[in-house]
């Protein structure tokens, strides 16, 4: 019983996830990736004919594939990650008075881009 629960809630995650993902695949400075691996892991948690589901898409398949199967991104893509996600943190830095906001998004900035430099591999970009 618990555990079809604990799907239930799974699939529904990753549906809101796939949701929000294909909305902002269409919105110039929002990245989609974070939103669609965590569609996948949501689904690999919930139902694997959901997670075959996803991973058959145009989205995925645009989006994350390629980093599914290599742990590596293009310089392109994490400059499309880091840098509207940054804009954005920044701006929140700027106008809140709160020094313990201030501090999370220094902290979560730290951390975000040490991840992309140093733990995903940058490949080279074909040109087409």
């Amino acid at each position: 019983m618990h555990r079809n629960i604990y799907k239930g809630i799974c699939i529904g995650i990753g549906f809101l996830f796939v949701v929000l993902g294909a909305l902002v695949a269409f919105l110039p400075l929002v990245p989609s990736t974070p939103f669609l691996l965590l569609a996948s892991f949501f689904f690999s948690k919930g139902s694997e004919r959901f997670y075959q589901w996803l991973i058959s898409t145009k989205l995925y398949q645009r989006h994350l594939h390629e980093f599914v199967q290599t742990r590596s991104m293009s310089l392109t893509m994490k400059a499309l990650i880091l840098l509207p996600a940054s804009f954005v943190l920044i701006s929140v830095f700027i106008y809140s008075p709160n020094i313990h906001v201030k501090l999370i998004i220094v902290t979560y900035t730290i951390i975000k881009f040490y991840y992309l430099i140093f733990k995903i591999k940058t490949i080279k970009q074909d040109v087409v």
